[in-house]
């Protein structure tokens, strides 16, 4: 069986009901704290391909360092990839990946469609 990855924020509520799902379902998540070990722009084009998204759909827009940087304005997807991979906290999470899948835990129910069929 492939493993399963969380991209986690443990001060975040979300990222904690959606740990604490995995793990009731029998799972133990290899569990990255993107906000210390933050995703390289390569990591978060692949994971916006496995997430069917955009770069802004995958944004914190109520962050910040959103407004200061002025994201809101810039139209180039590699232009907000880098603002991620620079500010990790601008990424949403939780993330769950599962083999060449992955899933956003808002709600943290979606990340179970990752299993079905298993």
């Amino acid at each position: 069986m492939a493993s399963v990855t969380i991209w986690h924020n443990p001060r975040c509520s979300k990222s904690r009901v959606t740990l604490s799902l995995l793990t009731q379902h029998g799972l133990q998540p290899i569990i990255v704290e993107y906000l210390k070990t933050p995703p390289s722009a390569e990591d978060i084009k692949a994971t916006l391909k496995k997430l069917h998204m955009t770069a802004r759909e995958l944004m914190r827009k109520g962050e910040d360092v959103y407004k200061e940087l002025k994201l809101a304005d810039v139209t180039s997807d590699d232009k907000l990839i880098a603002a991620m991979a620079k500010n990790p906290v601008l990424i949403e999470r939780p993330i769950v990946f599962f083999g060449k899948r992955a899933a956003l835990g808002r709600p943290p129910e979606n990340v179970l469609d990752l299993f079905t069929g298993m």
